[in-house]
């Protein structure tokens, strides 16, 4: 299967949504980052910008989310579409790699943590890269395993995560497109001023 039939869908943020828009550039994969109206982004690649009707279509899986992982709702319009952004990035993936943290009641830290649960519901190989115990998980229906070093099987995957992105979290990124896709395109450059 060629690169070129991938997708990588994301939200273009800082850290490491960002980081797996960047390996997704290098490797020619086609990149979604789904944004609404005032999100900042630090990705222009692939931008989808979603309407309040798209956005709403993942309420009814935010409340079920909240009641089940003990969370409270965001009460702002910005956080509440912030993590309907992250639904749509879960929904349309096949599969989903985090980098963040794992807590002790197996829910991931902060709005990333939404994504790994709706992936949970939905049954959606999940892989989570914990920056504190640096090492890949695997949700197995009932708790985390080791996963040692997953590779990218579905055409269409979401690559979210952290805005904290520490140094082992981005060479898991790498490592995991190196492992999926192989060596990258050679990074692009701007062109050098010739005087004369």
């Amino acid at each position: 299967m060629s690169q070129s039939e991938h997708t990588l869908y994301s939200g273009g943020a800082a850290g490491a949504e960002s980081e797996f828009g960047h390996w997704a550039e290098r490797h020619a994969i086609t990149e979604v980052n789904f944004t609404f109206e005032g999100h900042p982004v630090h990705r222009q690649r692939g931008l989808l910008s979603l309407t309040a009707a798209e956005l709403a279509q993942g309420d009814a899986t935010l409340a079920a989310i909240a009641r089940h992982i003990h969370r409270q709702l965001p009460d702002t319009e910005a956080s509440r579409h912030l993590l309907l952004s992250i639904w749509h990035q879960v929904h349309h993936g096949e599969s989903v790699f985090v980098v963040g943290r794992i807590q002790g009641d197996g829910t991931v830290t902060g709005g990333t943590g939404w994504g790994a649960e709706y992936a949970k519901q939905c049954n959606k190989p999940l892989h989570v890269f914990d920056q504190t115990r640096d090492a890949w998980y695997r949700w197995r229906g009932t708790d985390w395993e080791p996963d040692g070093a997953p590779v990218v099987a579905a055409t269409r995957f979401t690559g979210t995560g952290t805005r904290y992105l520490e140094p082992n979290g981005k060479a898991a990124i790498a490592a995991l497109f190196q492992r999926s896709f192989g060596a990258p395109r050679p990074a692009t450059r701007p062109p050098v001023a010739v005087d004369g």
